[in-house]
């Protein structure tokens, strides 16, 4: 089988309470990352690069967001019926509940299943920052004829207690799953590393069937809490190191196996300073595999008499005399004179008024800032109004503003 039928299942209903409030309109997939992307299209970009065409969303929480991103971003062709991205609610084919889990999703949905008839299911999650090529995973899936990969990253084996760890033999058939173990197992090629789960699981599509129907019965509702710890006691069940994968295109000086899981505030925060830089850790211009999304049909961005320093500025902005260091900037956001954003991350259709001094805060989109204001200089004020984490990083909610920025130059 050198060229398997590959049906790609996406876990993309994630609430993502740890991203509050950003999250507070739309679930984590759809929240915005860099200066045009939403978390989704990273792993959507990386099946279609996979030339993985067949592709289900199964969503669930404040859905509409990224409803309308999918229909203005992911149609592909639509002359080849085998070709989709498809956005997936919960249909209730069992009764009056939503999903209850990964794998009871995709229990829900084993009717697409069924009617596609793959060779191998890709079950991935949704809301993770990264580069993979899905068909390496799927050629060392064959290879060791597995039953059930699962995608592994190496981690610092202090840093591994926050991730569910892999405990595996030294042929990568993985022995049992420990979640966020205070002490967790090491990989047997590195004693100082062990391996986390990313969440991305590989199915021989015949296995998948039976351990669904199985978990059925027996009330499980989990790929990682429930299905995969009882099949690797029973069948052949690898872990697939993601430090193998190689993208083409991907540069010298950046982290070669880059993958975040930018599900708090922090971790969202510092992904964006990843892509900062004259050498980012995770470049996202890479020709030979390319990060999709919404095409805009706006104007280019227009900067008069702007201090800008390593930084990203999105299409149709409006840069009028401001300084801008370390920052991104979305698309369609006017920056008046005066105005200082240092390690910001300002998100579309936003105004920000001259005089404006900005540090460490994420501004989120249809957002007013009016002139002379201050934030992320007084945390214990900035408190009283908006979020602010434990590191200092302030987040200015989703705003009511809904106009054009053309209407305040």
């Amino acid at each position: 089988m050198s060229n398997p039928k590959i049906l790609a299942m996406v876990m993309a209903g994630g609430e993502g309470k740890r991203l509050y409030p950003l999250t507070c309109e739309r679930s984590k997939p759809s929240v915005p990352f860099g200066g045009r992307y939403r978390i989704v299209d990273f792993v959507l970009s990386n099946l279609v690069n996979s030339q993985i065409f067949a592709i289900y969303l199964l969503v669930q929480y404040k859905s509409q967001s990224l409803i309308e991103h999918i229909r203005r971003s992911w149609g592909l062709a639509p002359i080849f019926p085998e070709q989709f991205v498809t956005i997936v609610p919960p249909q209730m084919r069992e009764g009056p509940e939503w999903f209850q889990g990964t794998a009871d999703a995709v229990y829900q949905n084993i009717n697409l299943i069924h009617q596609h008839a793959p060779d191998l299911v890709a079950v991935f999650g949704a809301d993770h920052i990264y580069r993979m090529d899905v068909r390496q995973m799927a050629q060392f899936h064959l290879e060791n004829k597995a039953d059930v990969t699962v995608a592994a990253l190496p981690v610092p084996l202090a840093q591994a207690s926050a991730f569910g760890v892999i405990e595996s033999a030294d042929d990568g058939r993985i022995l049992r799953f420990h979640e966020k173990p205070d002490h967790p197992p090491s990989m047997p090629t590195d004693k100082a590393r062990a391996y986390a789960s990313m969440g991305n699981y590989l199915f021989s599509t015949d296995i998948l069937y039976s351990a669904l129907e199985e978990g059925k019965r027996r009330g499980e509702k989990d790929f990682g809490s429930h299905l995969l710890p009882r099949l690797c006691q029973t069948h052949r069940v690898f872990a697939y190191n993601f430090a193998d994968n190689r993208v083409p295109g991907v540069r010298d000086y950046e982290e070669q196996s880059y993958w975040r899981d930018v599900g708090t505030i922090d971790a969202y925060f510092l992904a964006h300073q990843d892509i900062l830089g004259l050498e980012p850790r995770f470049n996202q211009f890479n020709p030979h595999w390319r990060f999709a999304s919404s095409e805009y049909q706006g104007p280019s961005a227009k900067f008069i008499h702007a201090e800008i320093e390593n930084s990203i500025i999105g299409d149709g902005s409006f840069i009028k005399g401001a300084s801008i260091h370390n920052s991104v900037v979305r698309r369609e956001v006017l920056i008046e004179e005066g105005v200082e954003l240092d390690e910001c991350i300002v998100m579309d259709y936003s105004i920000i008024r001259r005089g404006t001094r900005l540090r460490r805060t994420i501004v989120d989109r249809y957002n007013l800032i009016e002139a002379g204001g201050q934030i992320g200089y007084d945390l214990q004020a900035d408190a009283s109004r908006y979020v602010v984490t434990d590191s200092g990083i302030v987040i200015v909610p989703k705003g009511k503003y809904n106009g054009y920025i053309g209407h305040y130059l």
